[in-house]
């Protein structure tokens, strides 16, 4: 038999469909990130602005969190030893563990080597663990937890995406008596819609149900210590497992959940995805360790701060520019293609003609005909980055004749232009974007960088 062609026919389908992804070659610059290298086989190399990381808050070149993992790996080595149950725990996972739980305000932690190997370590144990348990889980929860749901052996229904009369019609047929895990995020990072979690937990509090909420785009992000929408919404301690990641906006690696003790635990002891994984290095755990410390202080709320004004100022420069931004209430920017075909254009066009690196978002991640550039903004980039990107992608879109919202305000586009050049119709954009608009005072206050350039 030759293996070889399915192989092959799986890799065609996927060219057929549209939906086969090419990995750009980039090296990321720590001192000059946005910044990165993109290599190319026989091609000079090309600085490029990265516009798509989960890396949300620059935690991972952040000189504190670099100079903790170096020095603990000069301390204790670069891996791990092996599982947690033969060579017991790294010291710094026990400190790492021990301020995630203080985040969250829980009694324990208990971290992963990924946010995906949490969720389905934690909901398929939780869901095995529980007796004759119904997990109800959002319809559009992360591949991670749809299969922690799946590997349960529990009985499963989902619920409408955010629909408080569908969830508590279910656990009315369910019944007060049985036992019930409701799944779901705080933040849906393809949407950037937000759960209503206390209302959520009402529920949970009438029909007897345990929740299990994931926090993985909002940690570090929202709440006076980063602890997540849950914290900036009052809701933590209604809300029995948080589990969250170290891979966006701490900027390291790794997954966590935290909870009582008993739960955290129980699923230590059980979940053969924690048991049977080597841990993380010690070095990993203490720049994590670092990162969540640091975002718990000043220095955090400062960053937080940027990052929203940032994402605001993205958000509302591109709508202003009439590109189709799904509208949101939190720090990412969807911006609708709505083919997949298209949207893979649309990236290599933003890469090869303005050095904008952006990855197509396609099916599986979001449904076929919601395709679309998922863009995420950070306190890194500057307000002429901004800038940039909004003139680039009106020039991508009039380029590929893909629909406008209205008119845009800002059409001219030159392709030699840096980021760092740009013209006084961007200021006035900006101002006219942002809420409420802007007084031209207000807006050389804002924006002085736009006037200065402008007027060179």
């Amino acid at each position: 038999m030759e293996y070889r062609r399915y192989f092959d026919d799986a890799i065609s389908k996927l060219k057929g469909e549209r939906r086969y992804r090419v990995f750009a070659d980039l090296a990321r610059d720590a001192e000059a990130y946005p910044r990165a290298v993109w290599r190319r086989d026989g091609l000079p190399q090309v600085d490029v602005t990265v516009w798509c990381s989960n890396d949300y808050l620059c935690m991972g070149r952040h000189p504190k969190v670099i100079e903790a993992m170096q020095a603990a790996a000069a301390a204790h080595g670069v891996g791990a030893g092996g599982t947690r149950n033969i060579s017991g725990n790294t010291h710094p996972i026990v400190e790492l563990e021990a301020e995630l739980a203080d985040l969250h305000g829980k009694e324990a932690g208990l971290v992963f080597t990924s946010g995906w190997i949490s969720n389905l370590a934690a909901i398929s144990t939780i869901g095995d663990i529980l007796p004759d348990c119904l997990i109800l889980s959002d319809q559009l929860n992360h591949n991670s937890m749809i299969e922690g749901v799946r590997r349960s052996k529990a009985e499963r229904r989902i619920f409408r995406h955010n629909d408080l009369a569908h969830l508590e019609e279910l656990l009315r047929e369910a019944g007060e008596s049985r036992a019930k895990l409701i799944v779901f995020e705080s933040l849906y990072s393809m949407n950037g819609d937000i759960a209503p979690i206390n209302a959520i937990a009402d529920l949970a509090k009438r029909y007897n149900a345990m929740t299990y909420m994931d926090e993985v785009h909002a940690v570090g992000l929202y709440g006076a210590r980063g602890g997540g929408v849950g914290e900036r919404d009052g809701a933590m301690h209604r809300i029995d497992v948080i589990e969250g990641t170290l891979a966006k906006g701490f900027g390291t690696l790794g997954g966590y959940i935290t909870g009582d003790s008993a739960i955290i635990d129980a699923v230590r002891s059980y979940a053969p995805s924690f048991i049977f994984t080597t841990s993380l290095p010690p070095a990993v755990a203490t720049a994590a360790r670092t990162a969540v410390s640091l975002l718990k202080q000043a220095e955090g709320a400062e960053l937080r701060a940027r990052h929203q004004r940032q994402s605001t100022l993205t958000k509302h420069a591109l709508s202003a520019a009439g590109l189709p931004v799904m509208p949101n209430a939190s720090h990412i920017v969807p911006v609708l293609v709505g083919d997949a075909e298209l949207c893979k254009a649309a990236t290599d066009l933003l890469l090869e003609r303005h050095a904008i690196y952006i990855q197509p978002i396609n099916y599986p991640t979001v449904a076929r005909g919601t395709e679309r550039l998922r863009i995420t903004p950070s306190p890194m980039h500057g307000d002429a980055h901004v800038a940039h990107l909004v003139e680039a992608m009106v020039d991508v879109w009039t380029t590929l004749k893909l629909p406008f919202v209205e008119e845009p305000k800002i059409v001219e586009f030159r392709r030699d232009r840096h980021p760092e050049h740009v013209h006084s119709e961007h200021a006035q954009a900006m101002m006219a974007a942002m809420p409420g608009g802007m007084s031209e005072a207000e807006a050389r206050c804002t924006f002085p960088e736009f006037f200065k350039r402008a007027a060179e």
